[in-house]
């Protein structure tokens, strides 16, 4: 997967704000969920519709968050890590609304995200995650690889496991984590996180619609 990758500073530059950082990143991880849906389609999966292609970003843009999760966990503290988390998937759900809007006509389309985000939160808690090389265990990738799978058509959903877990996720996830490195996050470098509106397991609230 080819793509270029945007950051807003240069290499020299050591401390960056979060909102900025977050813009960035979720600027990027959004380029990236689109072209990853088109790696899906040239593969031939089957998505029927626009709600399909939808939902495959969503699915997408959760499990960025569970490893932005996994990446800042040791070199932040609880409080700080929450609202980068917090930030990002607020951030997030500004671009489902957006696009999902031009895909499917007018309507929320940022609560149902959220709903899905506080569910995968849970789904995804007792999975593994490789803390030294940054990158999902097996039993995480697989879990993507189940809520990808179970979006696709039903002649799909039997052979894509292994192809999404296999080949998709870590092509996808190369490119993310590179981004989360550009902007200095695994190095812990964000300063001012700032304050945001968060429940105590640390999921996001959900925001009303505007």
């Amino acid at each position: 997967m080819r793509i270029r990758i945007k950051t807003k500073w240069s290499k020299e530059e050591r401390e960056v704000s979060a909102e900025d950082a977050v813009g960035v990143l979720a600027f990027n991880s959004w380029k990236i969920g689109m072209q990853t849906l088109l790696e899906i389609e040239n593969e031939n999966f089957q998505i029927d519709t626009q709600q399909q292609r939808i939902e495959v970003i969503e699915e997408i843009m959760a499990f960025m968050i569970q490893a932005l999760d996994r990446i800042v966990h040791e070199s932040m503290n609880d409080e700080d890590r929450a609202t980068l988390i917090s930030l990002y998937a607020k951030k997030l759900s500004d671009h489902v609304q957006d696009n999902a809007r031009d895909f499917s006509g007018p309507g929320d389309y940022r609560s149902p995200f959220i709903d899905k985000l506080n569910q995968r939160f849970n789904s995804y808690a007792d999975t593994k995650w490789d803390s030294t090389l940054h990158q999902p265990g097996f039993s995480m990738s697989r879990e993507f690889g189940v809520n990808m799978s179970n979006v696709l058509g039903p002649k799909d959903q039997k052979w894509a496991l292994d192809y999404i877990q296999q080949v998709l996720m870590p092509d996808f996830y190369a490119l993310f984590k590179k981004t989360v490195k550009s902007i200095g996050l695994i190095d812990d470098e964000i300063k001012d996180v700032g304050k945001e509106t968060l429940d105590s397991r640390h999921v996001l609230l959900r925001d009303k619609p505007e």
